[in-house]
């Protein structure tokens, strides 16, 4: 997948400006596809170049003009054909594993610690989720349809994090135990 695609799947659903992209896109996205400001603003530069997305300028008072994007026909059909494509399976690159694998060359507390602080972040995403999954299940049953799709997503993220914690438990006790 590319920055782009995840950017028209935002886009597909409501036009904004690179800002409202970036805060949709950290709050909708974030927990499985990262991309800093500065990589947006250049995406939607390059699709605005290439025709898959418009801009028009919205006047503010007192702050600069706003961009506006929406997306084109072009940008609809080209999103359809990556959606109708097979995706390649993720391959894994954590440094936490690599550091666990070589971890006979350090003191099991300095593994301990870091696996630690892995399980606080991993618990505080895992809180969040599980607060969408909530406010999901609150919905009426027409918003519940319309962000099924979304919400598959967002499960298995929550299901991602419990297993995170599992696992990390697992490595807590041999540590502890060897």
């Amino acid at each position: 997948m590319s920055l782009k695609h995840a950017i028209m799947v935002l886009l597909e659903t409501e036009a904004g400006s690179g800002y409202d992209l970036l805060k949709r896109f950290k709050e909708r996205l974030g927990f499985f596809w990262q991309a800093s400001h500065q990589q947006i603003y250049q995406q939607l530069k390059v699709m605005h170049q290439d025709g898959l997305i418009i801009c028009q300028q919205e006047v503010q008072q007192g702050k600069p003009d706003r961009k506006i994007y929406t997306m084109t026909e072009l940008g609809h059909d080209a999103l359809l054909v990556w959606l109708n494509e097979a995706c390649k399976p993720q391959k894994v690159n954590d440094s936490l594993l690599v550091k666990l694998y070589g971890g006979h060359l350090v003191d099991k507390d300095v593994l301990l610690e870091e696996i630690r602080l892995h399980r606080e972040q991993h618990q505080k995403a895992l809180v969040i989720m599980q607060e969408m999954e909530y406010q999901y299940q609150q919905l009426g049953n027409l918003e519940r349809t319309k962000l099924a799709m979304p919400y598959l997503t967002l499960r298995r993220g929550i299901l991602g994090e419990q297993a995170w914690q599992v696992w990390a438990q697992e490595v807590e006790d041999f540590l502890l135990a060897g």
